[in-house]
């Protein structure tokens, strides 16, 4: 497992807040479980379309650590597992949906080949 050579040096808030959902996919898994939630692995996976398990993996690591989202397990056969917004989670959805509006003044829609179409609901067009 990777470990990183230097602790973290955040030094105020905004630095906090780029570390707990900034990258390309934690705010993407942010509003996807925003927009229906809970949601299996698979479930998740399959609405991200283009994320490797690896990434995906790791990624939702990373938002249990900084408590963004939980993960319920089910003592069934096969294994279920759900992931779902924290209050936590739920707080940033707000902030994520401003900074899309934000940037839907400035960004080009043709520049992808993939719209998520969790960004309707931000209605930044």
């Amino acid at each position: 497992m990777y470990k990183k050579k230097l602790a973290a040096d955040i030094r105020c808030p905004l630095e906090y807040g780029l570390e707990v959902f900034g990258g390309k996919w934690k705010s993407r898994i942010l509003c996807v479980l925003a927009a229906q939630e809970p949601l299996r692995y698979s479930q998740l996976r399959r609405e991200m379309s283009n994320i490797t398990d690896a990434v995906l993996a790791a990624t939702l690591k990373e938002l249990l650590g900084s408590g963004m989202i939980q993960r319920r397990s089910y003592d069934e056969i096969p294994p279920r597992v759900e992931y779902s917004l924290t209050d936590k989670g739920h707080s940033a959805v707000p902030i994520l949906q401003s900074i899309c509006r934000w940037a839907g003044m400035f960004y080009k829609e043709s520049q992808t080949e993939h719209p998520m179409t969790q960004c309707e609901k931000c209605d930044y067009r």
